[in-house]
Protein backbone atom coordinates (compact mmCIF):
# COMPACT_ATOMS: atom_id res chain seq x y z
CA UNK A 1 0.00 0.00 0.00
CA UNK A 2 1.65 3.08 -1.13
CA UNK A 3 0.76 5.70 1.84
CA UNK A 4 1.08 9.47 -0.11
CA UNK A 5 0.42 11.79 2.94
CA UNK A 6 3.40 13.52 4.40
CA UNK A 7 2.60 13.79 7.81
CA UNK A 8 1.52 17.11 9.38
CA UNK A 9 -0.86 18.48 11.76
CA UNK A 10 -1.83 21.24 8.67
CA UNK A 11 -5.43 20.96 7.27
CA UNK A 12 -5.96 20.64 3.96
CA UNK A 13 -5.91 23.21 1.71
CA UNK A 14 -9.21 24.33 0.82
CA UNK A 15 -7.99 25.36 -2.86
CA UNK A 16 -6.48 21.46 -3.50
CA UNK A 17 -8.50 20.00 -6.31
CA UNK A 18 -10.99 17.49 -4.68
CA UNK A 19 -12.95 14.50 -7.25
CA UNK A 20 -15.38 11.68 -5.80
CA UNK A 21 -17.82 9.40 -7.06
CA UNK A 22 -19.92 6.97 -5.70
CA UNK A 23 -19.93 3.20 -6.25
CA UNK A 24 -22.20 0.01 -5.01
CA UNK A 25 -20.81 -2.57 -2.91
CA UNK A 26 -22.90 -5.38 -0.96
CA UNK A 27 -22.96 -3.42 1.77
CA UNK A 28 -24.43 -0.39 0.32
CA UNK A 29 -23.52 2.99 -1.58
CA UNK A 30 -19.60 4.12 -0.51
CA UNK A 31 -18.31 7.41 -1.23
CA UNK A 32 -14.49 7.42 -2.73
CA UNK A 33 -13.03 11.18 -2.67
CA UNK A 34 -9.39 11.76 -4.14
CA UNK A 35 -6.59 14.24 -3.88
CA UNK A 36 -4.26 14.51 -6.52
CA UNK A 37 -2.03 12.61 -4.25
CA UNK A 38 -4.44 9.84 -3.93
CA UNK A 39 -7.20 8.36 -2.00
CA UNK A 40 -8.59 10.92 0.35
CA UNK A 41 -11.75 9.13 1.61
CA UNK A 42 -14.02 5.91 1.52
CA UNK A 43 -17.39 6.25 3.01
CA UNK A 44 -20.60 5.04 3.66
CA UNK A 45 -23.37 7.22 2.16
CA UNK A 46 -24.91 6.79 5.62
CA UNK A 47 -22.39 7.06 7.42
CA UNK A 48 -22.20 9.93 10.22
CA UNK A 49 -18.68 11.47 9.20
CA UNK A 50 -19.61 11.48 5.41
CA UNK A 51 -18.27 14.80 4.60
CA UNK A 52 -20.55 17.18 2.20
CA UNK A 53 -19.30 17.49 -1.15
CA UNK A 54 -19.86 20.99 -1.73
CA UNK A 55 -16.70 22.03 -3.55
CA UNK A 56 -15.54 18.88 -4.69
CA UNK A 57 -15.78 17.58 -8.76
CA UNK A 58 -17.76 14.54 -9.77
CA UNK A 59 -15.46 12.59 -11.32
CA UNK A 60 -16.28 8.78 -12.72
CA UNK A 61 -13.07 8.99 -14.81
CA UNK A 62 -10.12 9.84 -12.47
CA UNK A 63 -7.75 7.41 -12.10
CA UNK A 64 -7.15 7.66 -8.63
CA UNK A 65 -11.08 6.99 -7.76
CA UNK A 66 -11.02 4.46 -10.67
CA UNK A 67 -8.46 2.34 -9.31
CA UNK A 68 -9.65 2.39 -5.88
CA UNK A 69 -13.52 1.43 -6.94
CA UNK A 70 -11.46 -1.30 -9.35
CA UNK A 71 -9.97 -2.92 -6.15
CA UNK A 72 -12.56 -2.90 -3.83
CA UNK A 73 -14.83 -4.75 -6.52
CA UNK A 74 -12.14 -7.33 -6.41
CA UNK A 75 -11.97 -7.37 -2.55
CA UNK A 76 -15.71 -7.66 -1.98
CA UNK A 77 -15.70 -10.49 -4.82
CA UNK A 78 -12.92 -12.08 -3.07
CA UNK A 79 -9.78 -11.79 -5.51
CA UNK A 80 -7.87 -9.51 -3.72
CA UNK A 81 -6.67 -8.98 -0.53
CA UNK A 82 -4.19 -6.24 -0.11
CA UNK A 83 -4.56 -2.60 -1.80
CA UNK A 84 -2.41 -0.62 -4.11
CA UNK A 85 -3.92 2.66 -4.31
CA UNK A 86 -2.12 5.56 -2.68
CA UNK A 87 -3.52 6.72 0.37
CA UNK A 88 -3.74 10.54 0.92
CA UNK A 89 -5.86 11.02 4.39
CA UNK A 90 -6.01 13.82 6.45
CA UNK A 91 -5.32 13.90 10.41
CA UNK A 92 -3.16 14.57 12.90
CA UNK A 93 0.30 13.23 13.24
CA UNK A 94 -1.30 10.38 15.95
CA UNK A 95 -4.11 9.42 13.76
CA UNK A 96 -1.46 8.63 11.08
CA UNK A 97 0.70 6.29 13.47
CA UNK A 98 -2.17 4.42 14.09
CA UNK A 99 -4.06 4.49 10.54
CA UNK A 100 -0.39 3.22 9.62
CA UNK A 101 -0.92 0.15 12.40
CA UNK A 102 -3.92 -0.60 10.53
CA UNK A 103 -2.86 -0.85 7.36
CA UNK A 104 0.12 -3.18 8.24
CA UNK A 105 -2.72 -6.21 9.82
CA UNK A 106 -2.86 -9.08 6.98
CA UNK A 107 -6.16 -9.98 5.36
CA UNK A 108 -8.21 -11.57 8.80
CA UNK A 109 -6.06 -10.36 10.90
CA UNK A 110 -7.28 -8.88 14.15
CA UNK A 111 -6.33 -6.47 17.04
CA UNK A 112 -7.61 -5.13 20.51
CA UNK A 113 -7.66 -1.53 21.12
CA UNK A 114 -4.86 -2.21 23.98
CA UNK A 115 -2.34 -4.32 21.57
CA UNK A 116 -2.83 -1.55 18.61
CA UNK A 117 -1.70 1.25 21.42
CA UNK A 118 1.44 -1.34 22.04
CA UNK A 119 2.24 -0.93 18.58
CA UNK A 120 2.84 2.80 18.49
CA UNK A 121 4.00 3.13 21.42
CA UNK A 122 1.34 4.18 23.75
CA UNK A 123 0.81 1.02 25.66
CA UNK A 124 -1.37 3.16 28.14
CA UNK A 125 -3.37 5.14 25.08
CA UNK A 126 -5.82 2.62 23.95
CA UNK A 127 -8.74 5.13 24.69
CA UNK A 128 -6.87 7.16 22.32
CA UNK A 129 -6.30 4.69 19.58
CA UNK A 130 -10.15 4.16 19.61
CA UNK A 131 -10.23 7.52 19.31
CA UNK A 132 -7.83 8.05 15.87
CA UNK A 133 -9.51 4.57 14.99
CA UNK A 134 -12.85 5.98 14.64
CA UNK A 135 -11.45 9.07 13.06
CA UNK A 136 -10.38 6.60 10.09
CA UNK A 137 -11.63 8.69 6.82
CA UNK A 138 -10.53 5.46 4.75
CA UNK A 139 -12.87 2.86 5.49
CA UNK A 140 -11.99 -1.07 4.71
CA UNK A 141 -9.20 0.05 2.70
CA UNK A 142 -7.79 1.48 5.81
CA UNK A 143 -9.12 -1.97 7.77
CA UNK A 144 -10.74 -0.14 11.26
CA UNK A 145 -13.09 -3.17 10.98
CA UNK A 146 -10.44 -5.57 12.12
CA UNK A 147 -10.16 -3.65 15.44
CA UNK A 148 -11.91 -5.87 18.45
CA UNK A 149 -12.30 -5.44 22.04
CA UNK A 150 -9.86 -7.41 24.14
CA UNK A 151 -12.13 -10.12 24.91
CA UNK A 152 -13.08 -10.57 21.15
CA UNK A 153 -16.42 -8.71 21.48
CA UNK A 154 -17.33 -6.41 18.47
CA UNK A 155 -17.50 -3.58 19.46
CA UNK A 156 -18.32 -0.56 17.66
CA UNK A 157 -18.15 0.87 13.61
CA UNK A 158 -18.36 3.80 11.62
CA UNK A 159 -20.16 1.79 9.19
CA UNK A 160 -22.76 -0.25 11.66
CA UNK A 161 -22.32 -3.17 13.31
CA UNK A 162 -24.08 -5.07 10.63
CA UNK A 163 -21.37 -4.11 7.98
CA UNK A 164 -18.49 -4.90 10.50
CA UNK A 165 -20.06 -7.85 11.22
CA UNK A 166 -20.24 -8.88 7.31
CA UNK A 167 -16.20 -7.43 6.65
CA UNK A 168 -15.08 -9.87 9.41
CA UNK A 169 -16.90 -12.70 8.13
CA UNK A 170 -15.41 -12.11 4.59
CA UNK A 171 -12.14 -12.15 6.00
CA UNK A 172 -13.30 -15.28 8.12
CA UNK A 173 -13.94 -14.22 11.56
CA UNK A 174 -17.56 -15.32 12.16
CA UNK A 175 -19.86 -13.45 14.96
CA UNK A 176 -23.39 -14.84 15.50
CA UNK A 177 -24.50 -11.10 16.93
CA UNK A 178 -24.80 -7.98 15.60
CA UNK A 179 -24.36 -6.78 19.31
CA UNK A 180 -21.37 -5.08 20.04
CA UNK A 181 -20.66 -7.35 22.91
CA UNK A 182 -21.00 -10.38 20.54
CA UNK A 183 -17.62 -12.46 20.59
CA UNK A 184 -15.91 -14.33 17.73
CA UNK A 185 -16.75 -18.14 17.17
CA UNK A 186 -14.23 -19.47 15.40
CA UNK A 187 -11.36 -18.63 12.92
CA UNK A 188 -10.73 -19.94 8.98
CA UNK A 189 -11.88 -18.28 5.73
CA UNK A 190 -16.10 -18.03 5.84
CA UNK A 191 -18.42 -18.15 3.14
CA UNK A 192 -18.73 -14.92 1.29
CA UNK A 193 -21.86 -13.19 3.39
CA UNK A 194 -23.38 -11.27 -0.04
Amino acid sequence: MVYATVVSNKPADPLEPIAYRDMPTPLGEMRLVASPKGLRGAWFLDQDLLPSADGWTLADDNPILEQARRELDEWFAGRRRTFDVALDPVGTTFQHQVWHALCALDFGALTSYGELARTVDRPKGAQAVGGAVGRNPIIIIIPCHRVIGADTSLTGFGGGLPRKQALLAHEGNRYLSRNARARRVCEGQAELPW
